[in-house]
């Protein structure tokens, strides 16, 4: 049975989407079967995984629309093991569309209950709120992993996401566990990097993952060729990075 992993912060800018893209890849290159699903309105992952955002014609939107199966909306990529339902710009009217349907944080839930056997890992990549796209994630999902960029204002909001997915626990899905909080962008260089490190490892200890990200000028340039790091430069650190976070978590979920 395949585990539904959310990616979450509401805070923008903190590596959701090259977490789930690069995540995504390395549990494709270790065997995992993988769907990724963008459920951003950004589209990034898409983009990000090498597909024409303009060109998809069935992607999360239908798949929230309960439109389209699905089945329908998976494309397969160029990274071995590695599917994506694709998002579109015409996800942004999700929000608007489902606020008077019965049931409306159950949507995604519904729409993955046909495909979640098919395989071993399924992320989402959230949008950066805490809107009802992120919740029907949430709502869909076992797990949830948390990025957190080592910079100044990286436990600002935590709270309030916290707070989220413990009423989302309370309400719709009591199954919801938090995979880990992942420490992203950080520079061994900066002090400020070692601090906000220090200071999420005391407050939550078991809850952080070992693997860290690192900086990395090469996971920066993958997304604008359309492939992951994993494609890109699998020698660089940041490849080095994800591969080590899939390991850590595949062991977690033996």
């Amino acid at each position: 049975m395949g585990k539904i992993i959310a990616i979450a912060n509401q805070k923008g800018g903190v590596g959701k989407t090259t977490t789930s893209v690069n995540l995504a890849a390395s549990l494709g290159v270790l065997e995992k079967k993988v769907l990724l699903i963008d459920a951003d309105p950004q589209a990034n992952a898409t983009s990000g995984i090498g597909i024409d955002v303009e060109s998809v014609d069935i992607g999360t939107y239908q798949l929230l629309e309960h439109s389209n199966e699905a089945k329908e909306a998976i494309i397969k990529t160029e990274t071995p093991n590695l599917d994506i339902i694709p998002a579109h710009i015409d996800l942004v009217a999700i929000e608007i569309e489902l606020v008077d349907k019965d049931e409306r944080e159950y949507m995604l839930k519904k729409a993955l209950a046909d495909i979640k056997d098919d395989y071993d890992y399924i992320l989402i990549d959230c949008a950066p709120s805490l809107g009802l796209l992120t919740l029907n994630a949430l709502t869909a999902s076992d797990a949830v992993i948390i990025p957190i960029q080592c910079e100044y204002f990286a436990l600002e909001g935590l709270g309030k996401l916290l707070n989220t997915i413990k009423s989302v626990q309370k309400i719709h899905n009591a199954e919801l566990d938090i995979e880990g909080l992942l420490l992203t962008m950080y520079d061994s260089r900066l002090r400020l990097s070692n601090q906000v490190v220090e200071e999420v490892q005391k407050h939550f200890n078991d809850m952080v993952f070992k693997t860290i990200i690192q900086r990395n000028v090469r996971l920066s340039e993958a997304p604008s060729y359309g492939e992951s790091i994993i494609n890109y430069d699998a020698s660089s650190k940041g490849a080095n990075n994800y591969l080590s976070l899939a390991k850590e978590i595949i062991n977690k979920n033996a």
